[in-house]
């Protein structure tokens, strides 16, 4: 790998990118960073975890084309890790982060410098818009992109500029990343969040600018779907532990929809049995209306304008309940017993299909 060169240049942009079994969208998010206009040098650094689909000698033979692409390695895969590796090998005094399922905007790092210089915040932040090439991965995407799927974060479609609790990727300030420590190498998932919230701690501002735009490409079928909500879950869990009420109350709707199927199974398993034969209708309805209003939404998304074909609309039917479960699982099992040494197994021996 390159060796890290000393820092103390007065301007400049490094971009880093923590890179894992990214084989079919590394060479997309790497061009989309070398595109970007900027009056001030900039680097690229990829932190490099043992990827297993030619993930590495891809990067190799991009840093070999184009110096200003540098390496680091990242043996222990974890994104943080890899992000605080990069960063401490960075040279310049703002820090991009890029993730190798993204591509940039043009004009994206222009846009965040001068948002950066009019704001004085110490870290931006923009939209993440989904994208989809194939029927499951465009239900994704829209799910990505609509309240319903993810929550309503001002990053999934905030129109208005403003302070924000957190910044999707980051265009951060070197020097207050210094200040309050990087990233929290412990925290596998929701590392950004927790990062923002230590850098509004110490005074500094976050801010959310819709006018920056990052394509982010999603997960490529169900199963690796199902792992990463999971994982996220897992960590936001583990986060409500360390963090409790900070933790917005939207992350707390998936995990209620967990326990109110669960009590419903158990409730219906009951009186099939006869053991609850005399529930009240009241109690009955109490039980299993909000899960008939929730079937009654994911009904409602697929059916609406804008949903694509019959074969996205299907996998829309159960694509969104398979995001709020699997994250409500997640979410459960970390508050319990926290996230522990949980990891995206969706991000592990993976082959993907080449973007075209």
């Amino acid at each position: 790998m390159q060796e890290s060169e000393p820092r103390g240049t007065a301007v400049g942009v490094s971009f880093v990118m923590p890179v894992l079994n990214e084989s079919a969208y590394l060479q997309h998010a790497v061009e989309s960073v070398l595109a970007q206009d900027l009056d001030v040098p900039a680097e690229l650094v990829l932190a490099l975890g043992p990827s297993t689909d030619g993930t590495t000698e891809l990067a190799r033979a991009l840093a070999d084309g184009d110096d200003r692409i540098r390496l680091v390695d990242n043996p222990a895969a974890h994104i943080p890790v890899g992000l605080n590796a990069a960063i401490r090998a960075s040279r310049y005094p703002t820090i991009i982060r890029v993730d190798a399922h993204s591509e940039l905007s043009p004009g994206y790092a222009a846009r965040a410098l001068r948002t950066l210089e009019r704001t004085g915040a110490a870290n931006v932040g923009g939209v993440m818009h989904a994208e989809g090439r194939t029927p499951f991965q465009k239900a994704v995407a829209r799910l990505y992109n609509s309240p319903v799927g993810l929550g309503g974060g001002a990053y999934h479609g905030g129109a208005r500029e403003s302070e924000a609790e957190s910044a999707y990727l980051g265009v951060m300030r070197r020097d207050v990343l210094d200040e309050v420590g990087l990233f929290d190498e412990t925290i596998r998932r929701g590392e950004d969040w927790e990062l923002n919230l230590r850098i509004r701690q110490a005074g500094h501002l976050v801010w959310f600018d819709p006018d920056l735009s990052v394509t982010y490409w999603p997960r490529e079928s169900w199963l690796r779907l199902a792992r990463q909500f999971r994982a996220t879950g897992a960590w936001r869990g583990e986060l409500v532990r360390r963090f409790g009420r900070r933790n917005g109350l939207r992350f707390f709707a998936p995990p209620a929809l967990v326990l109110i199927v669960a009590v419903a199974i158990v409730v219906g398993v009951l009186q099939l049995t006869g053991v609850l034969a005399g529930v009240s209708s009241l109690i009955a309805a109490a039980i299993y209306l909000p899960l008939v209003a929730y079937a009654l939404l994911v009904l409602a998304v697929a059916l609406a304008p804008g949903g694509g074909g019959i074969r996205q609309r299907l996998w829309t039917l159960l694509v969104l309940p398979t995001m709020h479960l699997s994250w409500g699982l997640g979410f459960l099992a970390g508050v319990l017993r926290g996230a522990r040494d949980t990891v995206d197994a969706s991000r592990l021996g993976t082959r993907n299909t080449p973007l075209p």
